[in-house]
Order: structure tokens, then C-alpha cells, then sequence
């Protein structure tokens, strides 16, 4: 556990550095040569752009073509007598949302003692985070909510405008029955129990939520109940006229919802690729997972005859396709139904001759999960991390895909996407504020504006394409980190062409330079230490072996410490090349006199050793070539008896 926490608290330092310095080399640089062994031991995901540059996909297929994205920005009703979605936000906006504050409204002369019984220390003696602080991030956290939710769907909305109208009603009569009776009661405060909860969660808390716990508890008598009650019966005001404009939008009245009605019936009627007709339809919440299937299933049945299933985390899933044994199908057939081929269903089901070929999800439908028998996946609603949006599309996306091309579809709201990011800051500011008055970190101020800044390029870019998460630049796959797949490539190798032990050293290959790919000219050592007691550096993950890329002009292009990158440009250099390459040879020949002329990599390499062991005498290098008659390495350094040259890779410059 030691190293998970060490690498946790150095994760954490490079999560605070602005977008352009928090990058792979960043994180891999920082990170403990101990976490990186362990690391090997665990399965490695591969992206796409990471198979395409490193992997030959000849007999595994290829990826399908990306289509252009088709972005779609429907309003809320056809009807002309319902507010849009900016003034829904100017109403959202004037919430105070009092009934998740209730410690805001606690008398001065009594708060003494609730701080003494629920503020707590922040981590490194910051100061205090008092229950208040709790209480405005849980305040920002709900508004969030309710936008993302106006964003997905207008069922969503409707169903948590309702809850949280009835938690203003539970509350106010609480006071009521208080100030009729005089009998004191206690209030439960929420704000703890939803410390960790995320804007987009399912789950709104309720007033007497069994989940709350009653950790926090306010005795009425306690608190400014005139002032909370104003502030609670003009939040009751805007929910109720917002919940009124709500019903007034019907399913037929539902615009996103009937384009959507549209979109799949015009890719049914059309497929983008011959016979297939399966659509995958993401969106952020259950609530209108279960909208969508409601008003889809039995319709889409009706004219198309085609099943659809539905997929939450926070209900069974539930299908058109019924069994004679069972009432419905449980997660993974209903997605192995979905995707037949690549789930292989005749293996796990094969007496269920039926598919479906509409599955309506939440991103509980995971990461891992290849449904790639789909060639159009549907986002209802858009994530406000971009990251997810590429997530959910790596569903279909997957190498060996039967589909020719496939199609990304984004439904925005109806405003412009510079309305939208700037509603998105405004939202997300509350969030940073909050943050800031409870841990007094200003570098919280920092890392959100540069988070938004990166975000708001990206979502730009969705509109328009599909984009790499490695194009993410701040985020850090899986694969910047382990060595695992150049042990599979090497345990195929030794499988194929037998053991290498008997390979004389100081073998060498020629390959084209091509600076587009990272290969300038130069050339690539491998090394192997031959003294256990020279050690030059813990963040060498291949002692005693060692990599070094060094360019024509004499400067270090990668070091020994960068053992991933210099792995990824030996296999992007050399895939699919098993003989010689004659034009890159030939110019090689010629510069070295047929190899008896290697003064120009003698003085490379010894160049390159300097930079491991830094040292400042020369001594003889021959022996590191072999052991003919070259005569060519004449320089000789410190250190040459720790050294054995194992082979090298030359990137020659075509003429």
C-alpha cells in the first residue's frame, strides 16, 4: 500500500499543473521506479491511435472509419408558450436553495455549539471545515444537478423539480407544525452525507432520506426560523412556476425526444453500413433512460419490428424481448443480445435466435464493454467532461469491427456553444467558490480556470470531430505507463523464431527517419550493465539494460529514464519490417564505408554514454561494436568495462 499511496500523493501534485506542463512525461518522470513494476503486473487497455502507431492490424482487422460527427441542438417544446433554456437557467440562477443550508439560519448565539459538534479540521492544518462550507457546495452541487438534468432530458428535470418541491413542502410544514405546537423538532442536515456526490448523480436527497443518517441534527429552536422561511417559500415560488412550464411540454410536444423519433427512423430506413440496423443511445441519468424507453420501445416494435433493451445502475434492466422461462434478460445477455458477434451469443445463448437492436444506457454500460455490432451511437445528452463522451464512443469504435464506418451523434441545448460553455463556468464557479472559502486554497482558483479553458477547446472540437483521448493531453492512459505489451511482443517473438541468447551482440538495422512519427535522424544504443554495482538511475525500468535515442547533431532525443516512449519508437520504427531496407541501407553503407568507417556513431555513442554515467574520459569503444577488425572506434571513456553494447538501431536520413 506504501507505493499506492506514494504514487497517489505524487498523482496528486501533477494533477494541480496547469494543462500544458500535466503531461505523460510529466507523471512518468515523477513516479517511483517501484509503482512502475507493479504496475506491469496488471492487464493494459490499448487505444486506438496506440494500436494504429505501434500494432500491425493485418490479421486482426482494422478500426472503422469515423464519420463526422452530426450535432443536433433541439429546444425544449414546440410549443411557443414555455420558457427556454436561458431563461431557465435566470430562474435556476435566483435559487437560494435554503432547505440544503439549514446551519446558515442557526441563531448567532447558538451556532457555538453546532461548530464545536461538526466543523472539522481541513488536511494540513489549513483551518476548519465548518458544516456551512458543506452547506454551500452541497447548494452549487444541486444547481449543477439541476441544469445537467434541464440538459438531458425534460422528464429529468420535471422529476427532480418535483422532489425537491416536495422537500421545500415537507420542511415548511415541519416549521408550521413547530410554530402551531411550540414542541421542538429537529432538522437533518444533508449537506454531510453528499460530501462526495458527483453533479450528475441519480440520486437527489431528500429531507428524511434514510441515507442521510441524521448525522447532523438542528433543534428548530435553534435557528432564525422567519428568515429561513422566506427564503424557503420564494424558492417554493420559482420550483412550482418552473414544475408548472414543465407540464406544460407532453412527449409529442418534446422536441429532442420526437428528432430523436426522426433520427433513428431515418437511420433504420438508411443504415450506414448494409443490414445494420442497431442504434446505441447514451445519456447521463436513469430518469431519462427511462423516458426514452417508455416512449421508443413499444413504437419502434410497432413499425419497425425491432426490439429494444435498457441499461441503468440504479434499476434492473428491461427489454421488449421476453422468455418463456423468465420475465427479461439480465445486464450482460441484454448487451450480448445487443451485440451478438462480438459477444458471441452462440456460445452464452444460443437458443435465443432474437436481437436487440436499440439499447438505451448510462455510462454504467462501462468502459471494456465491445458492442462493436453497432455502427451509431446516440449521446442524448453531453457530458461535461469530453473524456466520457470519447469513453462512450470507444464502445462501437474497436478494431475487428464488422462496420465500414460508424457515426457519432451529440444532441446540445439550444443555445450557442459560447452560451453554453459560459453557463458552464458561471455554474462551476459557484462550485470553486465554495471550494475555495472551505480549504482557503487559491490554487483551486488556478486549476478550475485552466480546467475550463482546456475543456471549452475540446468541446468545440466535438462539434466538429471525433477526437483521441490522447489528444486529452492532460490525462494519462494506462498505456504512457506499463511495459507490458513489449513483453507479449517479445514472448510472441522468442514463440516464433526461438530463444535469443545465442544472437551476437553488436547487431544493427537501418530504418528511414520520419520526424512526423518522433524518429529525426540519429540513432538508438541498447546497452546491458555488466556491473551490478553501477546503477546510474532507479527510474531505468530496464536495468540492467539500457535504451538511449541520440540525434545526428549529438543531442539526446530520449534518455535512459524514458523506457516507454523509446519501446513505442523501436516498435513504430521497425513494424512489419523483417529484411533489410535497401535505399536506407545503401546510404548507410556509403557514409561508413560498408561499416569500416564508424567514427560519426563512435563518437555518438560515446556521447551517449556520457549523458548516463557523465563522465569525461574517453576510452576504447571497439569492444562494444564486436570483436572484428573495425577500426573505426577510436574514443575511449571512463566506464567502459560497466558497458556491453547489445545492438543499436540507426534512423537514417533519406536523399
Amino acid at each position: 500500500m506504501t507505493k499506492f499511496w506514494r504514487a497517489q500523493t505524487t498523482f496528486n501534485k501533477w494533477s494541480t499543473l496547469p494543462p500544458e506542463e500535466r503531461t505523460a512525461n510529466a507523471i512518468l518522470s515523477a513516479l517511483d521506479f517501484d509503482f512502475f513494476e507493479l504496475l506491469d503486473s496488471v492487464t493494459i487497455a490499448r487505444s486506438r491511435k496506440h494500436i494504429e502507431t505501434f500494432y500491425d492490424t493485418q490479421d486482426i482487422g482494422k478500426f472503422p472509419q469515423r464519420l463526422k460527427p452530426l450535432s443536433f441542438h433541439c429546444q425544449l417544446a414546440h410549443r411557443t408558450d414555455v420558457i427556454g433554456f436561458n431563461e431557465i437557467f435566470n430562474q435556476l440562477s435566483m435559487l437560494k436553495l435554503s432547505v440544503y443550508a439549514p446551519v446558515s439560519y442557526i441563531l448567532s448565539s447558538r451556532l457555538a455549539k453546532y461548530e464545536a459538534l461538526y466543523d472539522t479540521q481541513v488536511e494540513g492544518g489549513r483551518g476548519k471545515l465548518k458544516q456551512a462550507d458543506r452547506e454551500r457546495s452541497l447548494q452549487a452541487l444541486m444547481t449543477i444537478n439541476l441544469l445537467k438534468r434541464l440538459e438531458s432530458s425534460v422528464q429529468s428535470f420535471r422529476l427532480t423539480l418535483q422532489k425537491l418541491k416536495d422537500n421545500h413542502s415537507a420542511t415548511l410544514e415541519k416549521i408550521r407544525v413547530f410554530e402551531q405546537t411550540g414542541k421542538d423538532a429537529t432538522f437533518v442536515d444533508a449537506a454531510v452525507a453528499f460530501e462526495n456526490a458527483e453533479p450528475d448523480d441519480d440520486e437527489i436527497p431528500g429531507i428524511d432520506d434514510d441515507k442521510i443518517g441524521g448525522k447532523v441534527q438542528i433543534n428548530l429552536s435553534d435557528m432564525d426560523l422567519p428568515s429561513w422561511k422566506h427564503d424557503l417559500s420564494a424558492d417554493f415560488v420559482v420550483i412550482d412556476a418552473l414544475l408548472t412550464e414543465m407540464f406544460k411540454i407532453t412527449p409529442a410536444d418534446d422536441a429532442k425526444l420526437q428528432h430523436l423519433k426522426t433520427q433513428i427512423n431515418s437511420k433504420l430506413a438508411s443504415p450506414i453500413n448494409p443490414g445494420n440496423r442497431k442504434v446505441l443511445i447514451f445519456t447521463a441519468f436513469a430518469d431519462t433512460a427511462s423516458y426514452l424507453y417508455e416512449h421508443l420501445a413499444e413504437s419502434l416494435w410497432q413499425s419497425h419490428q425491432i426490439h429494444t433493451g435498457k441499461v441503468t445502475g440504479s434499476d434492473g434492466p428491461i427489454s421488449t424481448l421476453k422468455s418463456d422461462t423468465r420475465q427479461g434478460y439480465d445486464f450482460q445477455s441484454l448487451l450480448t443480445l445487443f451485440s451478438p458477434r462480438s459477444k458471441e451469443k452462440a456460445l452464452t445463448l444460443p437458443d435465443e435466435s432474437r436481437e436487440i437492436d436499440i439499447l438505451i444506457g448510462t455510462d454504467c454500460i462501462s468502459e471494456g464493454q465491445n458492442l462493436q455490432d453497432c455502427d451509431y451511437l446516440i449521446n442524448y445528452d453531453i457530458h461535461w467532461n469530453p473524456v466520457r463522451i470519447i469513453q462512450r464512443f470507444g464502445r462501437i469504435d474497436r478494431i475487428g469491427s464488422q462496420n465500414a464506418s460508424i457515426q457519432l451523434v451529440n444532441y446540445w441545448p439550444d443555445i450557442t456553444l459560447d452560451e453554453y460553455i459560459n453557463l458552464k463556468e458561471r455554474v462551476e464557479n459557484r462550485m470553486v467558490i465554495a471550494d475555495v472559502t472551505a480549504t482557503a486554497d487559491d490554487n483551486v482558483l488556478n486549476t478550475q480556470s485552466n480546467d475550463i479553458s482546456y475543456r471549452k477547446e475540446q468541446l468545440r472540437r466535438l462539434q466538429e470531430e471525433v477526437i483521441e483521448m490522447e489528444d486529452l493531453k492532460t490525462g494519462v492512459s494506462i498505456t504512457d505507463l506499463g511495459l507490458n505489451d513489449f513483453r507479449m511482443d517479445l514472448l510472441n517473438y522468442i514463440k516464433a523464431n526461438g530463444d535469443l541468447a545465442n544472437v551476437p551482440t553488436g547487431m544493427n538495422a537501418v530504418v528511414p527517419a520520419d520526424p512526423a512519427r518522433g524518429l529525426p535522424p540519429g540513432v538508438m544504443f541498447t546497452l546491458r550493465n555488466r556491473n551490478n554495482g553501477v546503477n546510474i538511475n532507479q527510474h531505468n525500468r530496464l536495468h540492467p539494460y539500457y535504451l538511449i535515442y541520440i540525434g545526428q547533431n549529438g543531442e539526446v532525443i530520449a534518455d535512459h529514464t524514458e523506457a516507454k516512449r523509446l519501446l513505442d519508437l523501436v516498435r513504430s520504427a521497425c513494424k512489419g519490417q523483417s529484411q533489410p531496407l535497401p535505399e536506407v541501407c545503401s546510404l548507410f553503407n556509403q557514409a561508413t564505408d560498408d561499416g569500416r568507417n564508424m567514427g560519426v556513431y563512435s563518437d555518438l555513442l560515446a556521447q551517449a554514454i556520457r549523458s548516463m554515467v557523465e563522465v569525461k574520459k574517453d576510452n576504447d569503444l571497439d569492444s562494444l561494436f564486436s570483436s572484428g577488425k573495425t577500426s573505426a572506434l577510436v574514443n575511449t571513456i571512463v566506464g567502459l568495462d560497466d558497458f556491453e553494447l547489445i545492438a543499436f538501431l540507426v534512423i537514417q536520413e533519406s536523399k
